[in-house]
């Protein structure tokens, strides 16, 4: 390839710029060989004439190609050179904000002067196990990289940090630091980790300080030693630290600061415990104020001291120790503010002794005043013979006073660095380590000072041995790949080294230059005058300081010990210690001297590139072959370039070489390796424009196909749109003329219809005036007519209603008179009936002794009497009102006669007259009122009526419109009520999720640290029990478990059901008005609150009784089984009566409202309430009657004492307690518990009679003192009783005569509403009041004979039910007798038969239970029960313990579950990284919970139970607290398969997600450098493929399916898989810039829908599964999305709403071409994007929690399978158990 073909027209070059270093043109014009200028365009369309040198024929730097540009690796550019470089770094800094780009092995970072979330835990884990190349530049890669390779070399390793002070490489270094600590933790409690990283903030505070350059810049070297076992974990470090620069301790520059520890203590002046430091603000002093500014923006002093004494305690510094190191400090301070005095003579000077800062300086140090004021200012001369006290100058006393507080702090310094490696120190043996070095950066200055110049020389020393190990990689690659090998020219800066540090160099010149006493002894170990006192006398608590005394001769050696040879000495140290590991490089670049954020300045980034040995890397690779590619990733870049006869051939590397032999014909320019071929530099840039030569002549050749089609395809579009507008034309044409002759005859006939209707309209007009004269004309003479007759008739109609008025007048007073005359022969009547009731009532005591029905008669009569009171009041006053209107009323007649005799003249008919007109006017008044009243009601009638029909209208529409808007939200669900309630419910669940979260990370968590427990238990050999399950007793039990006997129902609840039963059957109307059903209800409501009472208080005694003497109650034994399970069969019916009690009178109290509801409908209907009001008050009053019933609570109590007689009963039939029937109050009631306490006391005088064999020899002195011990119980024990029973016996009475008190109120308050009422009612209601009472007696005589017959039925059934268990007990005993006789024989139990009567249970002796924990639990192997039922362990398990239930062995219960619970975590300990065990026994784990809740006895856990399997719960025992153990277990075993799932699954997931090519051809492999091949990499292929990932998920599915794992959780497994896919293949994604493309993004959209397409297969895509991959879904979308105007960045915030914005944004920086005919993302496109996003509450992380774990839930899944149907194989070796 000639030069003319590289300089052609449209060649991008690089030409040099004074402000911009670099800067980019454009050929104009192609370069011809000897021409003397090259005709360039600029970026800004500027002609420039660029001359050329022919002489040394010196051509301007070619341009990368686009494509190139931005590249992760600086050696993965075509044109290795200064202005790529430089670009390159510069358009990853300013345009993708990327801060670390590789350049081969060492990492370029560029400080941003800005916090950047890249630093996280979650970025830490992306990078951990991951090759260097694999992900984006990180200090974490390069740290990741140091610990891949010392753990796999088994080789030390060093990170080298270097670069100019404000380039960011003590951030560096801190940030390498805290990956070490967070992936090689301690294992131990030392938490070393922490320790290392306490450093940071010490070092910082007491060596590092503001600078012109940097506001944290390290003034000092370290080197940090990070030591690790031979489990890779850190046990300890090392800190060394080089050339302190103490000249800032007493001068700093303008706008720069002392060390931070000086600020920081005078921030933190005014705390409590530093007030005997007398600080002040730093502006105060000397030393802290010489800079200016004594803040730094952004920076709390206060708060970083905080840290500081944090960090001081941690690493074990104690609070005296930092109390004294502050106090140096702060003498240090008050030191330098020591005003100085000078005399007159100028030779010497003078301190005050009242100076407040010396003293403040003696009294922290504890030195004498006065010693320190006088050396201070004096000095001393020793010489052989004498010694001179001399005094000094000025200037040479603040030199002394500036010496002593160097030497003071640098003596701090020193003690506080050695404290820290005391406490960083480990006794464990260190197996390896990693160094850290934060090396100062290399400097020029004006006027270098002496430690700058060692800066420089250890710059010099570090970069030889950098090009020595660049020169060794590459020398190393060439071998491996069998290249041949030449020299390689490189600098070698050995010529300045020795300069510096050879024989003569520049240090031994200085060296011998302090040897002359008179020159300044700057450069010694005592280098400042350090004012020296004689011993002075001062207390015991002050530090004498004594005078130097004539040093003795010393060697040539203690001559040497100066600075510069520490130094030298240190520093050849350091260097044998890196070159005895493997380094690591760090260069950090200070983009700019302003410290603006994100601002790149060319001119200082270049000098910077040029002295760190950028350049130099790059230049040693442009020596060679720079560009490195493996044949398979040529051949997929470049096949387009391969012939296609060539593409027969199947060897790749013969095409590769085919191809390149014909595009290249220089041999030179490329090798052929072992696995890669080698170019020299600028042949991937000629075959890239090759490639894009091709690409675009395939482009040209398309768009003129494509062109050419769309011109026919207009063509024909064109003439078919003439032709269209042809024939819509004529037709118009056509169309219009027809519309003219349409007009024209329609104006004709429409003259014609005109002038008939004017004729017609004037005819009519004549016609109806002469029909309108007409009708007036008949009705005139109607109306005459008409008013002739009305007058006739109303004048008759005054006659009638005045006639009718005075007949009425004379019949009111008939009858007023005969209302008068009843009246009074009714009181009399009623007086007699009075005074018959009075004599009746007297008598009413005895008949209501005989029968009590008739005091409602009597309360009836009564009743009747008060109203008969009543009413005769009520008739006179009536009558009186009457007698006086009366007479007023003839008084007025009177009157009027006498005016009408006195008034002869007038006429009497004129008067007649005037008053039938008024009279005749009121009528018609009235006539007219009414009519009105009339027209308004009909009018309001028909008003109300059509309001009816329109509100019933109305309530159709709202019904239609009701009905469409129910269809309408059940379709679309799109209403706003309906999004709330589905808002509210994600709220809720999401609530739900995270406490669940919570919770199961505390089980998470406690399974940690059970693991760590048993861990320390094995080391240490300790064996330890955990506490067990402490059995309830069997009445507890039953009371706590509400159903632990569903079966049981007694009568009372029977019939109160049936009374349900009835009220739903015939109806609520007809119920209302059956008396017998509302009074059963009525009765069963109050028997059962009042038993609930009594039972109450039975029960709290018994409670009582029972807490007083469970202390000393002994164990029970078999004899109190069945009086134990009595009462408990008593207390569970006593809870189960207040159940139904509640039950009934809540549905009592809906009866009752229900009717009244009904009533008050009726009374609006019917107008009849008194039906229904006397039904509710006949309700009320039968209840209030019935509450004082108690027949069954008295049969309740009954049963209750009987059932003690009997216990007791049965203890009396035991041996030594027969003299009870002797004693005087033997036959009285007696405490069960003192009974059975007094039994088990003689039980244990049997058992205890032989070791009293000592008192005598028949024991029977032992004998009879336990008799008299017994008999003595047995007196307390009756003497409690009869207390006991007198008490009950008085609260018994004390509660009767409540109750009759109650019924004597109730009686009396029914009896005053009885008077109320009138006779007739009165006498109605006491007949109800007696159908009442008979039907209440008939109703209790039924109930009893009813409960006798169901006692009897029941007692039957029990009677048979113990036949039945005696029969089974005693043939079990047989059975078992004859297996032990037989117990040698093999059983063959997989053939055996289920017998009839096997009951699913399974018996086994107390000592065989280690053996079925082994055979069934840890030694059992899932492929043993591969033919079997699903969970067979499960099943087996719970039929042991329903035997164990069944036996009521609680001890056997706890026993077989704790083994059981430890066994499985025994194997699942030992098989942590086993699937299928884990799956295994997740699903018996699972199974055992499922089925203790299905036969807990609980009704919520029993419904889909057939009758066979509730008969197989259990019966005494309530395993809640063993259910949740287990639940637990659950979750454990759940995050251990989840573990180990993902520990499989995510080794595949990068390389099938992103790297493999599911669509051949799709993706174009861009250019890498060598970083991509890393040194971590072990060889051979590594990747997967997609089918891999599935085959696995396959694999696993099959697994948990065959064993019987519940589908919900097979589902929530997958669901967790595929967000740790979704989550890994994203967090890759956002770190790896190379998989950032258009093609990446097609081949994730294709492998998801791949993985859909399983889920959907499997009928696993209800699972939740693709919801987790969204944000990959979304991400691969963006990747495909246009990106460019302002619409696309609105779609792109619509769409991409599970990414966050620093996601989106990340990948839009990260997105990468792969053909130059792709345009990048431009920054103005990324602005806009960040704008409109910023109202987003996103998260500031940007990576996905890959370790993020979904809360687990097992729903409960009962099984069909029955006990009685489980087979045991005989593979389990399981013959000693027995099948019961």
């Amino acid at each position: 390839m000639s030069v003319g073909e590289l300089y052609s027209q449209c060649t991008r070059v690089w030409i040099p710029d004074p402000d911009e270093v670099w800067r980019s043109a454009e050929l104009t014009k192609d370069y011809k060989e000897g021409d003397k200028s090259l005709q360039l365009r600029l970026e800004d369309e500027t002609i420039l004439e660029y001359p050329i040198d022919v002489q040394r024929n010196q051509l301007p730097f070619l341009r990368n190609p686009d494509i190139l540009v931005g590249e992760n690796d600086l050696t993965a550019l075509s044109y290795l050179h200064e202005p790529a470089v430089l670009h390159n770094l510069k358009v990853r800094f300013l345009e993708s904000n990327h801060i670390y780009t590789y350049c081969g092995i060492v990492l370029v970072a560029i400080n941003p002067y800005e916090q950047l979330p890249i630093y996280g835990q979650d970025v830490i884990y992306a990078y951990s196990g991951q090759n260097m190349g694999d992900m984006d530049p990180h200090i974490f890669a390069v740290a990741e990289e140091a610990y891949k390779q010392m753990a796999r070399d088994e080789k030390n390793q060093s990170i080298i940090v270097s670069g100019e002070s404000g380039a960011g490489k003590t951030v560096s270094a801190k940030y390498a630091m805290r990956y070490f600590a967070t992936v090689g933790g301690s294992a131990s409690e030392t938490n070393i980790e922490e320790k290392v990283l306490a450093s940071s903030p010490i070092m910082e505070a007491i060596g590092n300080a503001k600078t012109t350059r940097n506001d944290n810049s390290s003034r000092f070297g370290k080197y940090i030693q990070i030591g690790f076992d031979k489990r890779y974990h850190i046990i300890g470090a090392n800190m060394r630290t080089y050339l302190l620069e103490k000249s800032r301790v007493v001068f700093q520059a303008d706008d720069e600061r002392n060390y931070h520890i000086f600020y920081q203590l005078c921030a933190a002046a005014g705390l409590p415990e530093f007030k005997e430091l007398a600080l002040t603000s730093a502006e105060d002093f000397f030393y802290t104020s010489q800079g200016g500014d004594t803040s730094i923006e952004g920076v709390d002093d206060a708060e970083d001291f905080e840290k500081t004494r944090q960090a001081f305690t941690l690493l074990g510094v104690r609070e005296s120790h930092q109390i004294s190191i502050f106090k140096i400090i702060a003498s240090i301070l008050h030191l330098g503010s020591v005003e100085i005095q000078a005399e007159r003579d100028g030779d010497s000077c003078s301190i005050s002794p009242q100076d407040e800062h010396l003293s403040n300086f003696c009294r922290l140090l504890g030195v004498e005043h006065s010693q320190m004021e006088h050396w201070l200012c004096h000095r001393k001369l020793v010489t052989t013979s004498e010694t001179y006290v001399k005094t000094m100058s000025l200037q040479q006393v603040i030199n002394a006073r500036n010496a002593l507080a160097k030497h003071i702090y640098a003596q701090l310094f020193s003690w506080i660095v050695e404290h820290i490696n005391k406490a960083l120190h480990t006794s464990l043996k260190q197996h390896s380590f990693i160094g850290v070095l934060d090396i100062y950066g290399f400097e020029t200055f004006e006027v270098n000072s002496f430690e700058q110049f060692c800066i420089n020389y250890a710059n010099e020393k570090l970069q030889q041995q950098f090009n020595s190990h660049v020169f060794k990689l590459e020398q190393e690659e060439y071998m491996k790949e069998q290249i041949p090998w030449t020299l390689i020219d490189f600098y070698d800066n050995q010529p300045c080294i020795d300069l510096i540090e050879a024989k003569l160099g520049i240090l031994d010149l200085l060296d011998e230059e302090c040897k002359f006493p008179l020159v300044a002894d700057l450069f010694h170990d005592d280098k400042d005058p350090v004012p020296a006192t004689t011993s002075g006398k001062g207390s015991s608590s002050k530090i004498s300081i004594r005078s130097a005394r004539p040093p003795m001769k010393a060697s040539n050696k203690e001559h040497k010990k100066t600075v510069g040879h520490q130094f030298r000495t240190s520093l050849h140290l350091l260097m044998e210690t890196l070159n005895a590991t493997t380094p690591h490089y760090v260069r950090c670049i200070k983009p700019n001297d302003e410290k603006l954020p994100f601002h790149f300045d060319p001119k200082r980034a270049v000098q910077q590139l040029r002295a760190c040995g950028v350049l130099e890397t790059i230049r040693i690779s442009a020596a060679g072959y720079p560009s490195r590619w493996a044949y398979h990733d040529f051949f997929n870049r470049y096949r387009v370039l391969v012939k296609k006869r060539e593409l027969a051939n199947t060897d790749k590397k013969a095409i590769c070489r085919s191809v390149l032999e014909n595009l290249i014909k220089d041999p030179d320019k490329f090798q052929f390796g072992r696995t890669k071929i080698f170019f020299r530099a600028g042949q991937v840039a000629y075959l890239e424009k090759l490639r894009a030569d091709k690409f675009r002549t395939a482009t040209i050749m398309i768009q003129k196909t494509v062109r050419g089609w769309l011109q026919k395809v207009k063509y024909r579009r064109l003439k078919g749109a003439t032709l269209t507008l042809q024939r819509y034309c004529r037709g118009h044409l056509a169309r219009r003329l027809a519309e003219h002759l349409r007009r024209t005859r329609a104006a004709v006939v429409l003259q014609k219809h005109y002038r008939m209707q004017r004729a017609r309209q004037a005819y009519q007009r004549v016609r109806r005036a002469a029909v309108v004269i007409q009708a007036f004309t008949r009705a005139m003479f109607v109306r005459r007519t008409y008013r002739q007759v009305l007058m006739e008739h109303k004048a008759t109609t005054i006659q009638k209603h005045v006639r009718g008025w005075m007949a009425r007048r004379h019949f009111q007073r008939l009858r007023d008179a005969a209302i008068v005359i009843q009246c009074a022969f009714r009181m009399l009547k009623a007086r007699r009936e009075l005074k018959a009731l009075r004599i009746e009532a007297r008598s009413a005591e005895h008949l209501k002794r005989l029968n009590v029905g008739m005091e409602n008669k009597v309360v009836q009569l009564q009743r009747k009497i008060d109203e008969q009171n009543k009413e005769f009041k009520t008739l006179s006053e009536q009558l009186s009102v009457t007698t006086s209107t009366y007479t007023m009323e003839v008084e007025r007649l009177k009157k009027e006669l006498a005016h009408y005799q006195q008034s002869p003249g007038e006429d009497p008919s004129l008067s007649l007259q005037e008053e039938v007109e008024s009279l005749r006017t009121e009528l018609q008044r009235a006539h007219s009122e009414r009519k009105i009243l009339e027209d308004a009601h009909s009018r309001e009638k028909d008003e109300l009526r059509k309001r009816v029909a329109d509100l019933e209208q109305e309530n159709a529409l709202l019904k239609d419109e009701k009905e469409q808007l129910n269809n309408q939200i059940l379709c679309q669900s799109k209403d706003e009520f309906a999004q709330n309630s589905v808002k509210e419910n994600l709220l809720m669940k999401k609530e739900l999720e995270e406490e669940r979260s919570r919770y199961q990370n505390l089980v998470k968590e406690y399974s940690q640290l059970e693991q760590r427990y048993d861990n320390l238990r094995d080391e240490m050999t300790i064996i330890k029990q955990t506490p067990g399950h402490r059995r309830n007793p069997s009445n507890q039990s039953s009371l706590e478990s509400d159903s632990n006997y569903p079966s049981i129902s007694t009568s009372d609840i029977g019939d109160t059901e049936d009374a349900l039963q009835q009220v739903e059957e015939i109806g609520l109307e007809k119920a209302a008005m059956d008396m017998t059903v509302f009074l059963k209800l009525q009765k069963r409501v109050r028997e059962l609150e009042q038993e609930r009472k009594k039972l109450q208080v039975q029960l709290e005694k018994r409670e009582q009784q029972d807490s007083k003497k469970v202390q000393v109650e002994p164990p029970q034994t078999d004899i109190d089984l069945d009086p134990d399970a009595d009462l408990a069969y008593n207390s569970l019916k006593r809870q189960e009566l207040e159940s139904e009690n509640k039950k009934l009178k809540n549905d009592l109290n809906e009866l009752r409202k229900a009717v009244a509801d009904q009533a008050m409908q009726n009374n609006s209907s019917h107008g009849s309430p008194d039906s229904y009001s006397l039904l509710l008050n006949q309700l009320k009053l039968a209840h209030e009657e019935l509450e004082v019933r108690k027949e069954e609570v008295l049969i309740l109590r009954t049963q209750i004492v009987s059932a003690d007689q009997r216990r007791l009963a049965g203890r009396n039939t035991e041996p030594n307690i027969n003299a009870r029937s002797s004693w005087p109050n033997s036959e009285k009631h007696v405490d069960q518990e003192d009974a059975i306490e007094a039994y088990h006391g003689v039980c244990q005088t049997n058992s205890k009679t032989e070791d009293w064999g000592y008192l005598n020899e028949d024991g029977e002195l032992g004998l009879a003192y336990q008799g008299l011990k017994q008999v003595a119980r047995l007196l307390e024990a009756q003497l409690q009783a009869q207390s006991l029973e007198h008490e009950e016996e008085m609260e018994r009475l004390k509660s009767q005569l409540e109750a009759l008190k109650e019924e004597m109120d109730k009686q009396q308050q029914t009896f005053c509403q009885t008077l109320l009422l009138s006779p007739e009612a009165q006498v109605e209601f006491g007949i109800q009041q007696e159908i009442s009472r008979l039907t209440n007696e008939n109703l209790d005589l039924k109930e009893l004979v009813e409960k006798l017959e169901k006692n009897e039925r029941k007692l039957k059934k029990q009677l048979k039910i113990y036949m039945k268990k005696a029969q089974d007990l005693e043939a079990a005993q047989a059975l078992a007798q004859s297996e032990r006789k037989r117990h040698e024989l093999n059983r063959q139990v997989t053939v055996q038969r289920k017998e009839k009567d096997f009951q699913g249970m399974l018996e086994y002796h107390k000592e065989d239970e280690a053996l079925l924990i082994r055979n069934l639990v840890t030694d059992l192997k899932p492929q043993m029960l591969s033919g079997a039922v699903p969970c067979l362990p499960a099943y087996i398990l719970y039929m042991c313990i329903r035997h164990a239930d069944y036996t009521n062995d609680d001890l056997k219960v706890h026993s077989l579950l704790t083994s059981t619970i430890n066994g499985i975590k025994k194997v699942l300990k030992k098989h942590n990284d086993d699937f299928e065990m884990t799956s295994f026994w997740l699903s018996n784990t699972c199974r055992l919970l499922h089925c203790l809740k299905q036969y807990s006895g609980d009704e919520g856990f029993m419904t889909q139970n057939t009758a066979k399997q509730n008969e197989h719960c259990l019966k005494n025992f309530d395993l809640t607290e063993y259910r949740q153990v287990l639940s637990d277990l659950s979750i454990q075993i759940y995050q251990q398969l989840i573990k180990i799932a993902e520990g499989m699954l995510q080794p595949m997931i990068v390389s099938a997600m992103l790297e493999n090519e599911s669509i051949q051809g799709l993706s174009g492999v861009k250019p890498t450098g060598y970083r991509k091949r890393s040194s971590s990499m072990a060889d051979g292929d590594n990747s997967y493929c997609l089918e891999a990932i599935i085959r696995q998920m396959n694999a696993f599915h099959t697994v948990m399916c065959d064993q019987g794992l519940d589908p919900e959780i097979i589902l929530q497994v997958f669901k967790q898989l595929f967000y740790m896919i979704n989550a890994v293949t994203l967090n890759n994604l956002l770190l790896r810039k190379d998989v950032c493309s258009w093609s990446t993004g097609m081949q994730l959209r294709y492998n998801i829908s791949q993985l859909e397409e399983w889920l959907r297969g499997r009928n696993l895509h209800q699972s939740g599964a693709v919801q987790t991959m969204e944000p990959l879904i979304q991400a691969a979308q963006l990747l495909q999305l246009k990106k460019k105007t302002q619409e696309d960045a609105e779609a792109i915030c619509s769409l991409c709403t599970s990414l966050s914005t620093q996601q989106i944004v990340k990948i839009l920086n990260l997105y990468t071409p792969l053909n130059e005919f792709e345009e990048r993302v431009t920054v103005a496109f990324i602005r806009t994007i960040q704008a409109q996003l910023q109202e987003r509450n996103d998260p500031q992380q940007l990576l996905l929690d890959a370790k993020h774990m979904f809360p687990v839930v097992f729903p409960f899944n009962p099984s069909s399978l029955t006990m009685d149907s489980i087979h045991i194989p005989a593979c389990l070796n399981l013959e000693f158990l027995n099948e019961v």
